[in-house]
């Protein structure tokens, strides 16, 4: 079996004086895609903030690479290898498309490694090629995605969290997004996908864990909970 990268234990997380996450364990081990899905508040995108370093924990711990990275901040945690892709996406908008991946190597002083990941990127995001000079504000949301997935590869991020990728694009977009998805985890890349789509998620995870209310109330293979009857009346509308 693969090493466990990142291991979650009794994690739990106070927002704005709500206790949004009460208690949390789930484990990512190496080569997987792992998705996290819930309904709107179940804590997913509190949970993910925590693990890296942009919201302190109450109580549990994460253990990452096998140690523990309590109290770490975020900045630690790209140099780590974990390397998180915001819901909203976050880009720099004055910036060129070129300019915001560079971005995401900043931690990094190879550079010819950086070149040639500057390279794989536009073979994973051919569009993102064809504007390369083009201000990141002037793209649309999905184009933004991309991008925000690309920069966050140019730290060559040992696990790659996603929170919300699908969050307000087109069908026509959403579909491409889980293709890319799809793509970069064959490529080699361990993925924590968080999702409000939880059918799409499901279809390309390797093992699912559902949030309720702050709690995981269900895990299992992915496929098999694509299957679940419970699974489907509560998160695919069946």
């Amino acid at each position: 079996m693969s090493q466990t990268l990142l291991k979650v234990s009794g994690l739990k997380v106070a927002y704005g004086g709500i206790q949004a996450v009460k208690g949390v364990d789930f484990e990512v081990r190496e080569g997987e895609l792992v998705t996290l899905i819930g309904s709107n508040g179940a804590g997913k995108t509190t949970t993910m903030k925590a693990i890296t370093g942009l919201l302190p924990m109450n109580d549990g711990d994460i253990d990452y690479l096998g140690e523990s990275i309590r109290g770490k901040g975020a900045w630690d945690m790209v140099r780590k290898g974990l390397a998180m892709v915001p819901e909203g996406r976050g880009v720099f908008t004055r910036m060129t498309i070129t300019e915001n991946l560079q971005m995401g190597a900043h931690i990094r002083r190879d550079k010819a490694g950086i070149a040639e990941d500057m390279d794989k990127v536009f073979g994973i995001f051919p569009r993102l090629k064809e504007r390369r000079d083009q201000l990141a504000g002037t793209m649309s949301g999905g184009e933004q995605q991309m991008l925000a997935m690309g920069r966050a590869l140019m730290s060559r991020p040992k696990v790659l969290l996603l929170d919300e990728p699908s969050m307000g694009l087109s069908p026509i977009m959403v579909d491409k997004i889980f293709e890319v998805v799809r793509d970069v985890h064959a490529r080699g890349v361990t993925i924590l996908l968080v999702e409000q789509n939880a059918s799409r998620a499901l279809e390309i995870a390797d093992r699912g864990y559902v949030m309720e209310s702050g709690l995981i109330s269900m895990s299992g293979d992915a496929k098999e909970m694509l299957n679940d009857p419970k699974v489907r009346a509560a998160y695919l509308g069946e």
